[in-house]
């Protein structure tokens, strides 16, 4: 059972380069042993991965918890209790083992496994460490900060969370905060390193353990507590699992996300492997069975919620579909994107991401609070309160809702498409910003999803691309699937450099999502095992017909072997329904032809018999039909329609340059200076028409920038010159400043009077140093010009001269005289000139000699 969290293997890696190379090579022996020694023993034979092995272990024994305590006690363990609610798992430690070794120990356990009911007794390991992944704070009133995403509305419609329980799992929380300490939850929090009931953090001197304290204010912290911030979910009950702070297990990871199921309806996590662009890792045995186990059975058979980080790796140029758990479709995966819609620069891209919340981006962004681990908590409530009249919600049910309410409003990313069933999805940003109104309101109305079916099917090889003619596996019902959620591309890979890959997945709609990118940083040689890439980006699409498989290998300067890879095998896996999950006339009938509301007959006349011949409606049309096959014949739009002046109208996949989608459907035109918009009005611009500049803060569209701006040529946009710039060439570079303002250097100053500085900090004008005519801050050293009776001393003016300074007169271009402290010659402790002849006494070591420090000699017997 793999662990996720080492943070030292070798040892430091500073020093020489000889001294590198050596630990290297010293590694890489250690390694090669461990292989053959483990290939030895009979312990595995796949690839080799270099592993820690702990001294607990993960038990799995039949005959409940007193026959689990009669074998520790046998073998000399402890039994620390069942592994969260995995049951016949328990967690046996053994004080006498090596805590950390190279070598899986050949101790007790061994003959633990003899014993007849025990089925799994295994030393927990770990390859890759967890990483946190951003959840910064609001600076703003929560108005501000969340108004695109409409959470005000939710609220007013009386959502906040009232009767949800979410916990966090991380390195703790505080549990009696001030924010927290009305909401907080005993039974939702557990100290998995502590094996303990108290989440609260371990604080030291680095004081790092504060992540999961801060995401928990974000989710719950109370309304009206005079303290520092209100959550979304301001009702919730919220607790804290601490469980990173520690080596974290498989073990450790079961626990946590299988704590107390039936209690907690969210769990919370913003980790997951190392970000670094060349992990490859996911959970393990122990853990995906409790994610298994957490969706079959959690919340009374409803499914537990799992909400997941999408990740940090976008400076590591890492792809998110390496990441075992953002790319499981038991978790939903969530992204983040800037105030202005743009891109972060630690934003990873994957298919399996489903929707987007806002975190921070550049340093002119506003700080908002990221709701990665919060905001599918707040809309999630609904199912749990009594307002509304629809049944309780799955696990499903509630990514359905999030799919359909999520939307790409403003936000901007180069590969926004629309699949078959309509949705606008991207790779950055899934399906789109959240909208907690929208989803809390669709949650009212809301009728479950009909059962999830699954079906794996076989795979063709062809020359260039390998395809597979998907049947939605037709021929049983019980795995039957129309219309598709999740794709699974299950893949086993041979290549020495797995950085090179890239892989695509078409489906038979012609949606293309990238399961993986090239990464830059990812050296390895072990390619993928029955790797599992997922992909949302189908959802509502039909299941039956060719799905094609691309994988491209870009050779690498980097790449040490140029031997071709190979693809051992691949399969499919399709997530979805056998009826389309929103009808309310469900039938249980395959769909093998074209429903008769999607075809049009055409009348001719062929001299006496008239008859009709069928043809199927535009690929435009919704399920309602259509009077002819062109677009503008549609009964119904599947996407949206374009309205003409004359009041006819066709059936559009996208919205026209000069146009915008509105919330039914309708292209409508943008103001006459936009390219793109959100709305009608001249304020609503995204980009502008050539030759025109969006205006930052107002977003319309104008042909020069005005005084307090600057045209980023990059973005095409009038930004904002800093706040005491007239005029500007970038945010922090003025070149004219406002009235009251002087340009220092490319900065803008008030202007002070003699005597005084301009403190930066209080924005004020402030005194000098009495020994200061002028100056740039305070003390002494800071100035510029001396006052009368002062002298400029290196950098600070003095009454008198130091000893080794010496009083020396200059003449201005104005025949004033200025004064000042220049250094004596260094042989001399005091002089009165320059040079080395107006020495007054001497350093020791010299004598004076004529005003000359001359070094001292030692004569010899008979020598003067």
């Amino acid at each position: 059972t793999t662990e996720r969290k080492l943070r030292t293997l070798h040892g430091d890696a500073g020093g020489s380069g000889e001294k590198w190379g050596k630990m290297v090579w010293n590694a890489a022996l250690r390694r090669v042993l461990m292989c053959v020694l483990a290939l030895w023993l009979g312990f595995t034979s796949a690839p080799c991965k270099a592993r820690i092995y702990t001294n607990h272990w993960a038990v799995r024994i039949n005959g409940g918890p007193v026959f689990a305590d009669r074998i520790a006690d046998k073998y000399g363990y402890k039994n620390m209790g069942q592994i969260g609610d995995l049951k016949d798992h328990y967690h046996f430690f053994h004080s006498r083992t090596i805590k950390r070794s190279t070598l899986s120990s050949r101790g007790g356990h061994s003959f633990i496994s003899m014993e007849s009911k025990v089925s799994l007794a295994s030393p927990c390991s770990w390859d890759n460490p967890p990483g946190h992944r951003h959840t910064p704070h609001c600076n703003d009133d929560i108005h501000n900060c969340q108004s695109d995403m409409n959470i005000v509305g939710a609220w007013k419609r009386g959502y906040t969370g009232k009767d949800v329980v979410i916990t966090i799992l991380d390195d703790g929380i505080e549990r009696n905060h001030p924010d927290l300490i009305q909401n907080y939850d005993n039974q939702a929090s557990y100290d998995v390193n502590g094996n303990d009931m108290d989440p609260m953090p371990r604080y030291d001197a680095s004081n790092e353990n504060k992540h999961g304290t801060r995401c928990a204010g974000e989710v719950a912290a109370s309304a009206n507590n005079s303290h520092c911030t209100v959550g979304i979910a301001y009702n919730a009950r919220i607790g804290g699992v601490r469980m990173l702070d520690g080596d974290v297990t498989d073990m450790v990871e079961a626990k946590s996300l299988s704590l107390q199921p039936q209690h907690i309806d969210i769990y919370s996590a913003s980790w997951g492997p190392d970000d670094d662009g060349k992990t490859v890792d996911g959970p393990a045995s122990l853990a995906r069975q409790a994610f298994e186990n957490g969706i079959r059975m959690g919340r009374k058979g409803r499914g537990s919620i799992f909400v997941w980080a999408s990740g940090n790796g976008g400076r590591s140029r890492d792809h998110c579909s390496c990441d075992g758990y953002t790319n499981s479709i038991y978790t939903i995966s969530i992204s983040s994107t800037a105030e202005s819609g743009r891109k972060p620069w630690y934003l990873e891209e994957c298919s399996s991401t489903l929707t987007t919340t806002y975190s921070s981006g550049e340093n002119y962004d506003r700080k908002i609070v990221s709701l990665l681990c919060i905001f599918g908590h707040q809309c999630v409530s609904v199912v749990f309160c009594d307002l509304s009249p629809s049944p309780l919600l799955s696990w499903r049910d509630v990514q359905h809702i999030i799919v359909k309410t999520s939307r790409a409003g403003h936000l901007n990313a180069p590969d926004w498409k629309t699949n078959a069933a309509g949705y606008n999805v991207s790779h950055l940003y899934g399906f789109g910003l959240m909208d907690a109104e929208a989803m809390v309101k669709e949650a009212e109305r809301w009728k479950q999803v009909p059962a999830q079916h699954i079906c794996v099917e076989s795979a063709d090889r062809q020359i260039r691309y390998y395809t597979t003619n998907a049947t939605g596996c037709i021929d049983n019902s019980n795995h039957h699937v129309i219309y598709l959620e999740h794709v699974v591309v299950r893949i086993t890979i041979t290549h020495p450099r797995r950085g090179d890959l890239s892989i695509n997945l078409t489906s038979p709609s012609g949606t293309k999502s990238q399961l993986l990118g090239n990464r830059l940083f990812d050296h390895s040689m072990e390619g993928f095992k029955n790797w599992e890439f997922m992909t949302t980006h189908c959802w509502g699409e039909k299941a039956a017909g060719d799905w094609i498989l691309e994988i491209h290998d870009s050779p690498s300067q980097l790449r040490s072997q140029k031997v071709p890879g190979k693809l051992k095998e691949w399969s499919l896996v399709l997530y979805g329904t056998s009826v389309h999950p929103y009808s309310s006339l469900r039938s249980d009938k395959p769909l093998n032809y074209p429903p008769r509301s999607m075809v049009y007959y055409s009348t001719h006349n062929a001299l006496y018999n008239i008859s009709s011949s069928p043809g199927l409606c535009n690929s435009e049309c919704n399920e309602n039909g259509c009077e002819g096959p062109g677009p503008h014949q549609c009964i119904n739009c599947l996407h949206y329609f374009l309205k003409f002046k004359n009041n006819t109208r066709t059936c559009v996949s996208e919205c026209p340059s000069g146009f915008f989608r509105d919330d039914r459907k309708r292209c409508k035109k943008c103001s006459s200076l936009c390219e793109t918009c959100v709305g009608s009005r001249s304020d609503q611009c995204s980009t502008c028409r050539p030759g025109f500049h969006l205006n930052e803060g107002s977003n319309n569209c104008v042909a020069s920038c005005v005084d307090g701006f600057y045209l980023d040529h990059d973005s095409n946009m009038c930004r904002r010159c800093n706040d005491n710039c007239k005029k500007c060439t970038m945010s922090n570079i003025c070149t004219e400043c406002k009235p009251g303002m002087s340009l220092q250097g490319n900065k803008c100053q008030m202007t002070c009077d003699p005597g005084t500085y301009y403190n930066g900090h209080r924005r004020t004008c402030e005194l000098c140093h009495r020994a200061c005519a002028t100056c740039a801050g305070t003390g002494m050293e800071a100035c510029n010009k001396c006052a009368e009776g002062y002298f400029l001393e290196e950098w600070r003016c003095v009454s008198t001269c130091s000893v080794g300074y010496y009083m020396a007169e200059q003449t201005s271009d104005n025949g004033d005289i200025n004064k000042s402290c220049r250094k004596c010659d260094h042989s001399c402790y005091a002089c009165t000139g320059p040079g080395e002849a107006n020495c007054s006494t001497c350093v020791n070591g010299y004598n004076l000699e004529a005003g000359v420090c001359v070094v001292s000699t030692i004569c010899k017997d008979g020598e003067y």
